[in-house]
């Protein structure tokens, strides 16, 4: 008998119009033959699901359960698939531990920490893994650009220090712009991340488990035609994406044994994907950030290094469901 997925998108933040994207891509790479899919709508305004002839019906919440002809329909498995609140940063997996119903990402606690960009480098500084130096800003502790400048030189980076796409990111080069750039990340967050800027190439790496094995895809090099890699770069074609990378086999091996203890050290599940600064002075990679519900839509960088891998999507998200029945 096939197993019944819920492909859970949305999302009660910005991010959700990627969440649709990345739906769609997985939704056309799903096994048909293995599972019944069924999508899984969150918004502000309720849990829906989206059966074919478009005529939402409301998810109980008590079971997460829906109604299909007549049916209750009760989910062997959840594929995540919200960028974002309330998906990628514990909360709703926590609900489904309540449940016992496996998930294909981070459990609560991994995911927590590592949407909040400080902790994560916190954590993992204590691994021995190069890290940016950084200050972390909250709104209801004003600062000024004189203490900021105190700790930190510039240039530096802003950005929200809760949430991904880099949404409400900057990049600062003169202190006159210090402050405004901290009130466009605090439009999108109510803690922020000052952090200094570390010269080198930029390489994104998406890690998983499979069978137990953790599994480190090609490696991306991102070039972009902006000064960062910000929303802009990521989603509308201002970047160049090389996968796999055409790097020395020195760094291609430091940066994959970073990833695989990054993700050892944070107790990852699921797809992940890590972006890192290859320094080229000091020749360390230092991490910027770990992303627990990486893009999946046609325009994101996980199915450009499965690809690359040699592997079918329809395979890759066939090992990334059947893994999530591990857990338990």
């Amino acid at each position: 008998m096939k197993k019944k997925i819920a492909l859970v998108t949305g999302g009660y933040s910005r991010e959700a119009e990627i969440s649709y994207k990345s739906a769609k891509t997985i939704e056309t790479h799903i096994n048909r033959s293995l599972y019944d899919v069924f999508v899984i709508d969150i918004t502000p305004e309720g849990w829906w699901y989206i059966p074919s002839n478009g005529q939402q019906q409301p998810v109980n919440k008590a079971d997460f359960t829906i109604q299909e002809s007549g049916t209750t329909i009760h989910f062997d498995a959840v594929l995540f698939c919200i960028h974002g609140t309330p998906g990628e940063d514990g909360k709703m997996q926590g609900y489904f531990d309540m449940l016992h119903l496996p998930y294909t990402s981070c459990d609560t606690a991994t995911s927590a920490i590592t949407f909040n960009k400080r902790y994560t480098v916190a954590v993992v500084t204590f691994s021995g893994i190069s890290v940016a130096k950084s200050m972390h800003v909250f709104h209801h502790t004003p600062v000024t650009a004189t203490e900021i400048l105190q700790t930190i030189q510039l240039p530096v980076f802003i950005k929200p220090n809760n949430g991904g796409s880099s949404i409400g990111m900057s990049k600062v080069n003169d202190a006159a712009e210090l402050m405004p750039a901290i009130e466009k990340a605090f439009q999108e967050d109510n803690q922020v991340l000052v952090e200094e800027y570390i010269a080198g190439r930029e390489f994104t790496i998406g890690v998983f488990k499979s069978e137990g094995n953790i599994i480190v895809l090609p490696i991306t090099e991102v070039m972009t035609e902006k000064d960062f890699f910000d929303f802009e770069a990521k989603y509308h074609g201002k970047s160049k994406e090389i996968t796999p990378a055409i790097i020395p086999a020195e760094w291609q091996n430091k940066l994959e044994a970073a990833a695989r203890k990054v993700y050892e050290v944070l107790n990852c599940r699921g797809i992940v994907r890590m972006d890192f600064i290859f320094n080229e002075t000091r020749q360390a990679p230092y991490l910027l950030e770990v992303n627990t519900i990486p893009g999946q839509s046609e325009a994101s960088i996980v199915p450009q290094q499965v690809k690359a891998m040699g592997w079918s999507l329809q395979e890759f998200y066939t090992r990334l469901i059947e893994e999530a029945f591990n857990k338990y």
